[in-house]
């Protein structure tokens, strides 16, 4: 049995061994296997990354060369020191003030709005200042411009229009927006805007008025402690284009201006004024509005030479005139704001309503008392004891021809008064009273149709007044 357990044993080891012998002989030949690989494959693997280099870098023939177009924003920033500097604070913090220059050339004047009481003008705006923040090392002395990419990134003074109600920047075909970067840190600023703005007018001697507006640019957040804003060049700072032109104004003056806004909660402010002299033209009112109100007025006087008793002439022609005037009014007020003051053009043209109305008034009390006076004559002749020496009337017709020498055969009657009545000459032909077979011989007389001293006068008066206040009004408002 010892026996047994002793060969168990000895066949334990023998396998015992084996085994180690045969890992100890695998382990032997795997690591000079390693070794022959590492020594056969350095200078193949040094061929791989010397090949990869060269491929990173391009070969001498074929390396392309970079893109001018992107890489000189990504050069100017570092050149700037973009990320160096915290631009949302102002140049010189904490120090006095930053003079910033200004300087506006006026490309357009727009529109003129009397209704609404604005303007609108398309302007280039420029502004100038120095950052030392943004000054670079240059050989040649040159300045760099950008375009509106640039501007978000960099401190910029935050200019406004006051009283302006609506502004755009233009953006076609990309945003109208310039600036420009000397080494020494000068910066130019320039945008081209349109902007709308309010204009307080006085039409108080329309359309013979003289309009003065102004437009107004100021810091929003910067008081004069931070920001010292004023017209670069004094007057000469501001340039406009020699064609602009109005419709109905005639400009006279463009200048500058700078004063101090006080802001009861915020402090003191640099505001520049452009300010610009605009004088209507007159001729567009004497044709629309002035000739047609005198000529109606004029009008009106026709009646003064018409028969006192052709009433379908007379009042037909006094309600045309007036409701002319009416129209005239009504279309000259349409197109005004509606003021709380009188203008010279309501002066001129309720005046002429009022002589127009006058006239179909003179016509009413020459009608009464054309009536009340053949009353009177009626009872008259009502009294008389025997009317058989006055001439019977015969049979008339029209004449075409006059004869003023021709004597009434009526005679002359004397009114109460004493006076004698101013009478028209009209000829009547009569005709005779003989058989058809003969000849007819027409006789002529004339035949004295009354005129009343009211048509008589007003001949005078309404002219003369009418002259005298033209006189008067064109003194005053011209």
């Amino acid at each position: 049995m010892l026996t047994v357990h002793k060969m168990h044993f000895s066949i334990f080891l023998l396998l015992w061994g084996w085994v180690l012998s045969t890992e100890c002989r695998a382990h032997w030949q795997g690591k000079e296997i390693h070794e022959v690989y590492k020594k056969g494959s350095r200078p193949q693997r040094q061929r791989r990354e010397a090949h990869g280099e060269a491929h990173k870098q391009g070969s001498p023939i074929l390396k392309r060369s970079p893109d001018i177009t992107k890489s000189p924003l990504t050069k100017s920033e570092q050149l700037l020191r973009i990320d160096d500097h915290d631009f949302s604070m102002r140049p010189g913090f904490g120090g006095p003030a930053i003079p910033v220059g200004v300087d506006v050339q006026v490309e357009s004047l727009d529109s003129i709005s009397e209704v609404d009481m604005d303007f609108t003008m398309t302007l280039y705006l420029r502004h100038y200042w120095k950052d030392e923040r943004l000054s670079f090392p240059s050989t040649n002395n040159q300045s760099m411009t950008f375009d509106g990419r640039l501007v978000k990134k960099i401190w910029v003074p935050d200019m406004f229009f006051v009283h302006s109600k609506r502004s755009f920047i233009h953006d076609t075909t990309t945003d109208n927006v310039m600036l420009r970067v000397q080494p020494d840190g000068k910066v130019l600023y320039s945008l081209r805007v349109t902007v709308t703005a309010m204009c307080n007018m006085d039409f108080s001697r329309f359309p013979l008025d003289t309009q003065t507006c102004s437009l107004e640019i100021e810091s929003y957040a910067y008081t004069e402690d931070d920001l010292m804003l004023y017209w670069k060049n004094g007057n000469d700072s501001l340039k406009t284009d020699e064609r602009i032109s109005l419709s109905q104004f005639l400009i006279q003056e463009f200048h500058t201006t700078t004063k101090l806004a006080f802001y009861s909660s915020t402090g003191w402010y640099n505001r520049l004024y452009i300010n610009f002299t605009l004088r209507r033209h007159i001729f567009f009112f004497l044709l629309q509005t002035y000739f047609p109100a005198t000529l109606m007025v004029m009008l009106s006087w026709v009646s003064f030479w018409i028969d006192r008793r052709a009433v379908p002439a007379r009042v037909p022609l006094g309600i045309t005139t007036v409701l002319t005037m009416s129209t005239i009014i009504t279309g000259v007020n349409a197109s005004m704001p509606r003021v709380s003051y009188i203008k010279a053009v309501d002066i001129y043209l309720w005046v002429s309503f009022v002589f127009v109305f006058l006239s179909v008034l003179e016509y009413a009390a020459v009608n009464y008392l054309t009536t009340v006076q053949e009353r009177k004559e009626r009872k008259l002749r009502d009294k008389l004891p025997c009317a058989c020496s006055l001439p019977q009337p015969r049979p008339m017709m029209m004449d075409g021809s006059f004869n003023d020498g021709d004597v009434s055969d009526l005679g002359h009657y004397v009114s109460e008064n004493g006076d004698k009545q101013d009478r028209m000459m009209v000829q009547l032909a009569l005709g005779s009273e003989r058989g058809s077979g003969r000849r007819k011989n027409p006789r002529y007389v004339s035949m004295r149709i009354d005129t009343h001293a009211i048509d008589k006068y007003s001949r005078i008066i309404f002219p003369g007044a009418y002259i005298l206040f033209n006189l008067i009004y064109w003194s005053i408002f011209s």
